[in-house]
């Protein structure tokens, strides 16, 4: 069961997201429904780790195993989301993974929630504040991850 769920106010989310960096490039996904790329990663499990979930989320999506080099940030984020203009309140661990030669072999395995597909694209870190990318923060933090674990607040 994903840590999730609708309150009156809008929806709950507890989400992980794996940072995945080769070549100055980071590894996004997006899906023909959604006009915006977005970090690889999705829900925690009840009863699961967030390193569990992120390891777990990026063998689903990508068809590989990754190890976690560090956790860089805890985003707060409050939002409503472009697509379906439902209102979230989301609590989201990112972790840097640690670089491999499997990198080069990856499967795009990935759907929504809603079923429908996703792709994977490598941004060039140097153009991810001039393209529709979430996290937002990233543009600021991707040349210069930080060593200790940095607390992001995006409150409307």
């Amino acid at each position: 069961m994903d840590l999730t769920f609708k309150t009156e106010n809008g929806k709950f989310n507890y989400r992980v997201g794996a940072i995945i960096i080769k070549d100055n490039k980071v590894l996004m996904a997006k899906n023909k429904c959604s006009p915006y790329y977005y970090s690889v990663g999705g829900r925690v499990k009840f009863g699961e780790t967030c390193q569990e979930a992120v390891i777990r989320e990026v063998r689903e999506e990508l068809g590989i195993d990754l190890e976690i080099d560090r956790v860089c940030f805890f985003d707060q984020n409050f939002f409503v989301e472009e697509t379906t203009k439902e209102n979230f309140h989301e609590i989201s661990l990112f972790f840097l993974m640690k670089e491999s030669d499997k990198l080069n072999n990856i499967v795009c395995k990935s759907k929504t929630e809603n079923g429908i597909d996703e792709e994977f694209y490598w941004i060039d870190i140097d153009d991810y504040a001039n393209i529709k990318a979430y996290p937002r923060f990233f543009s600021k933090y991707l040349k210069n991850l930080p060593t200790d674990l940095k607390i992001i607040s995006n409150k409307k």
